[in-house]
């Protein structure tokens, strides 16, 4: 963890999820929902030092496109010098709950995927609701947004999506779920099913699953 983390952790806490960076596991797991054999639009909700970003970038398509959404200003100048020279990727110090006018600012019609590790739980319920709206809205036929979060209490309000497959990390401090909410999802959710077959062995996705 760098100090820059760390300040920011002490000076506002209920932004950051945790102050231990992901395990590989989790990172891996998180990174497995997503298809990178062709360009993508993806947008990251609170990289926070980049754990999860640098894993995307070593898998993701050349011609992708990744927006990166991050509050803190320190953290948001910290990752465009860390990504820098990647053509790819885009830093925005902004609310993610802007993406539709953000994205049509910048001529994106839509997402691929979508995916966070921002602490919901400290959120309002209004604030999540109007994040989930958004992502809806912004997410392509097919597309996907994906959340790790120590608890799965989201679904709530996350219903208008056409699917939610869920599974535990364990591999992780703290352990968290990683939850992929489909739009229209019916071939993003079989692929998630095989990816998570071939993972672990079983299958561990329930859909609709209360928290």
């Amino acid at each position: 963890m760098s100090m820059i983390f760390l300040k920011r952790f002490i000076k506002e806490p209920t932004r950051v999820a945790s102050i231990i960076p992901s395990s590989p596991m989790l990172v891996n797991r998180v990174m497995a929902t997503m298809d990178h054999s062709a360009p993508r639009i993806i947008a990251e909700y609170g990289p926070g030092e980049g754990v999860h970003t640098r894993a995307l970038l070593k898998r993701a398509h050349k011609d992708s496109r990744l927006l990166l959404f991050e509050l803190d200003p320190e953290l948001a100048e910290y990752n465009r010098k860390q990504f820098a020279d990647d053509k790819r990727v885009e830093v925005i110090c902004d609310d993610c709950e802007k993406l539709p006018l953000i994205a049509e600012e910048r001529g994106i019609e839509a997402f691929d995927y979508i995916f966070s590790g921002i602490p919901f739980s400290t959120m309002d319920k209004d604030k999540k609701q109007g994040i989930m709206d958004a992502n809806y809205q912004c997410l392509k036929p097919g597309g996907d947004f994906i959340i790790y979060q120590i608890t799965n209490e989201l679904k709530r309000f996350g219903e208008h999506f056409d699917r939610i497959d869920s599974s535990w990390c364990a591999m992780n401090i703290p352990p968290m779920y990683v939850t992929v909410y489909h739009k229209n999802g019916a071939a993003s959710s079989a692929r998630v099913r095989r990816i998570n077959e071939s993972e672990n062995g079983s299958e561990v996705i329930r859909d609709r699953e209360t928290a």
